[in-house]
């Protein structure tokens, strides 16, 4: 072969070395479409230091964008975005039932699945002067007069919401008819509860577990099969109440990507959520580790929104 011809090829090779290193040192855009302080926002500024820490990104931009349970946040991401391989967004199963029971015009189907990334037990606390002790006595208030009990929690429709209606359920009351109190972060949600303006609050673990531990906020159970390790709350299924749901969070990115730009992001992804710097901030923050990647996290996300919707049927949410 002559040197002529090597040149070129030898450019090309290099070049494409270049390219993929690139792919692991691009600035990104993350969207966290909520407010500041929530689990939304939390998984955004964890991946943000686990991203460069890894080495999966140069820098990671994090930018809030609240309202509507996620969707002005994902109507901004799918228009805006559009083939833009150096944004992506937080997302999950909140954003899945926000959007269904706005009956938003912006819906998942129109973004990049990238991966699900981690699963949340849910709690249920109240104010540590509340007369509420354990989810029996939660349960007994609730079916004297459903509508005097209020909640708080994140978006309408989301897992928090869902969590509410699928207790008074359980509790013998109408599920329809709970007061739900929405908040688009989860300062706002906290501030409610330890204030005193709701009987109860609800959120993954994680957001409330530094708040139970000091003793401003009880505990009354947790949403998991089994305790959670080294915490000592009870299952609501060990109180006599069959109530067992999981948030998970995930990572998309805008439509109309090239399959160069989609397989960048995903590995960028898949290099940080292997890191010991994620491993880390999964044991901070309390979060399972629910790596999904690719189509079979595409698979997954299509099935959820057909059984988020079902359990919003069914517990009254939505008709």
């Amino acid at each position: 072969m002559s040197f002529t011809l090597v040149r070129p090829l030898f450019a090309a090779i290099i070049a494409c070395a270049l390219g993929a290193s690139a792919a692991h040192a691009q600035e990104l855009k993350l969207i966290a479409p909520a407010a500041p302080g929530g689990g939304w926002d939390q998984t955004a500024r964890a991946l943000q230091q686990a991203m460069v820490a890894a080495g999966a990104a140069k820098s990671v931009q994090v930018v809030n964008i609240p309202g509507a349970g996620g969707a002005v946040g994902l109507a901004q991401f799918v228009n805006a975005g559009k083939g833009d391989g150096n944004q992506l967004m937080v997302n999950g199963f909140v954003m899945v039932g926000a959007l269904i029971l706005a009956k938003s015009p912006v819906t998942l189907e129109q973004v990049t699945p990238i991966a699900r990334i981690t699963e949340e037990t849910q709690v249920i606390v109240v104010p540590a002067n509340s007369p509420i002790k354990t989810a029996q006595d939660l349960a007994a208030a609730v079916k004297a007069d459903v509508s005097k009990i209020t909640w708080a929690g994140g978006s309408a429709g989301g897992v928090d919401h869902i969590t509410a209606a699928l207790f008074a359920a359980q509790a013998g009351a109408d599920a329809s008819k709970v007061n739900y109190v929405p908040f688009s972060g989860g300062g706002e949600s906290l501030a409610a509860i330890l204030g005193g303006k709701v009987t109860a609050g609800i959120s993954g673990f994680g957001e409330y577990e530094g708040q139970i531990k000091s003793g401003r906020m009880r505990a009354i159970g947790v949403t998991s099969q089994q305790r959670l390790p080294g915490i000592d709350v009870p299952t609501f299924k060990e109180q006599g109440i069959d109530l067992v749901i999981t948030n998970w969070r995930s990572i998309v990115a805008p439509p109309g990507l090239s399959p160069a730009q989609t397989k960048a992001l995903s590995d960028a992804v898949d290099k940080t959520v292997k890191s010991a710097a994620w491993k880390e901030q999964l044991k901070q923050k309390g979060w399972d580790d629910a790596y999904l990647p690719g189509e079979p996290f595409a698979a997954f996300l299509k099935d959820e929104q057909v059984r988020v919707a079902a359990v919003m049927k069914s517990a009254g949410l939505v008709k």
